[in-house]
């Protein structure tokens, strides 16, 4: 059996008293040690204070001398050591059902109290069975509340790190606008709408405020809406049960489940499928979402944050968007201005980036002459800082000690935004009349192609071009694209 051993500090102006307290801790089988013992509450707030670590538990009278006692008291310890578990024994009530006493005294911070009387009973305090397992109880919640707060430590050096990682850079009336807001925003409960240009940062936003708000210690779910085809929408949100569908060989919590008691940040929230916006829409209104092959509806506690490129007002007028589902995720607005409403985040943006992969290449961060700066100041960012980051990060791979302007037009070659500025559609030849399926088949491999460059997944290229993924590997095998 482990030994438990149990520091106390008592707290008791009456000598009498204080000598049954200790005898009736010497009936325990339990090791439960009085470290100190005071006769005067600040003597003993100040031994506390130099010493807040010593002490488990403090046993101590309602009523002591030196001008500071009960609930005073109560508050002052918790403040020096908030785990300390604090128990009272008293005269001021005989029984047991004094319910207000007691609720005054757990608001203070105490853990548990009782009575000093019957006072006949000389050697030790009454029913010392229920004092002592007080004091062994009390004792553990002690234990509990200081892994929790080891816990808490390492989840904030955690939290910590990300926000690091994941900080907004710049420092122009733009950057500085968007970080007050988001950390006003993140202090409240209220869903979010995030609007900008691709390329500009709505993810990252949505993990600042996530993880500066009080949902922080729970989980950041990100769903890409138009990454996942129509007909799996809803299996994805809301989770189903096994057997509920031909292939459901297991439950599955969806998206919603999952962010229970913390974020979910829904992506393209323009492309979210029409025919399912309604039971999203419920799920807001009465934070309960219908599990596919349950029949009792499940209770959610989730925040949403959304974002999109496209005018969703625009959408509602079109009857593409529901205007009470757009009302219920545009409680709070966050408008992202594009790079080229901040041109003077540029140097530092890239600063950031080269320090950043330099550190993963190992090599050292090379020199940017002047004039290759000022190119890069001027250069339309149609990408904004997402084809920024692509950039620096192609010039050090081709660079060596310094990047000129020759390898910043080597690494904006690559760039989508340089080939649509510069590209023109067709080429139309009088000498090379194409057939309308053969000019048709063309235009579709090279409008596939662009839509590729700018997705992660053909999952997601398929979904913005409104096609199933089987039809679209289809489709390209057709073209030549496979």
């Amino acid at each position: 059996m482990t030994v438990i051993q149990v520091n106390i500090m008592l707290i008791e102006d009456e000598e009498f008293d204080a000598r049954r307290v200790k005898n009736t801790l010497k009936l325990s089988k339990y090791d439960l040690r009085v470290l100190s013992s005071f006769s005067n509450g600040k003597k003993a707030l100040e031994e506390l204070t130099k010493n807040p670590d010593t002490y488990d538990v403090i046993i101590m009278d309602y009523q002591i001398a030196g001008g500071l006692m009960g609930e005073k008291l109560i508050t002052e310890i918790k403040k020096v050591n908030p785990v300390v578990q604090i128990l009272v024994i008293t005269k001021m009530t005989i029984q047991q059902t004094n319910f207000d006493f007691a609720d005054s005294l757990m608001k203070a911070g105490a853990f548990w109290f009782c009575t000093k009387y019957p006072a006949d009973i000389e050697d030790i305090i009454y029913q010392p069975t229920d004092f002592i397992l007080g004091i062994i109880n009390a004792y553990t919640k002690k234990k509990l509340e200081v892994e929790k707060l080891r816990s808490d430590r390492k989840l904030d050096n955690n939290i910590q790190s990300t926000l690091e990682k994941k900080r907004i850079i710049g420092n122009s009336e733009a950057i500085e606008k968007l970080k007050s807001r988001i950390r006003k925003y993140s202090q409240t409960d209220a869903n979010i709408m995030i609007y900008g240009e691709s390329g500009t940062g709505k993810e990252l936003i949505a993990t600042n405020i996530h993880y500066l708000s009080k949902r922080k210690y729970d989980k950041f779910i990100t769903l890409n809406c138009a990454s996942i085809p129509n007909e799996l929408i809803e299996s994805e949100l809301f989770g189903f049960e096994k057997g509920s569908f031909t292939g459901a060989g297991e439950k599955r919590a969806g998206y919603f489940e999952q962010a229970d008691g913390g974020t979910l940040f829904l992506d393209e929230i323009g492309d979210f499928p029409l025919s399912a916006q309604a039971k999203l829409l419920r799920v807001l209104q009465e934070g309960e979402i219908d599990k596919i092959g349950r029949q009792k509806a499940h209770k959610v506690n989730v925040r949403v944050i959304a974002a999109t490129n496209k005018d969703l007002k625009e959408m509602v007028q079109n009857g593409t968007f529901r205007e009470d589902l757009y009302y219920r995720l545009n409680v709070l607005q966050i408008n992202v201005e594009p790079l080229k409403e901040h041109l003077e985040d540029i140097p530092i943006l890239i600063d950031h980036f080269i320090a950043q992969f330099s550190t993963k290449m190992g090599s050292l961060p090379p020199f940017i002459k002047p004039s290759t700066m000022e190119k890069l100041m001027n250069y339309k960012w149609h990408g904004n800082v997402r084809e920024l980051q692509n950039v620096v990060q192609r010039m050090l791979l081709i660079a060596d000690e310094k990047i000129d302007d020759g390898i910043l037009e080597e690494a904006l070659t690559a760039s989508v935004s340089r080939k649509i500025e510069n590209k023109k559609v067709f080429n139309f030849n009088e000498h090379a009349i194409l057939s309308l399926r053969d000019m048709e088949k063309e235009l579709r491999r090279e409008y596939i192609t662009f839509v590729k460059k700018m997705c992660k997944t053909d999952t997601e290229v398929a979904a913005k071009l409104g096609l199933a993924p089987s039809n679209l590997y289809r489709t390209c095998k057709e073209l030549g694209l496979k």
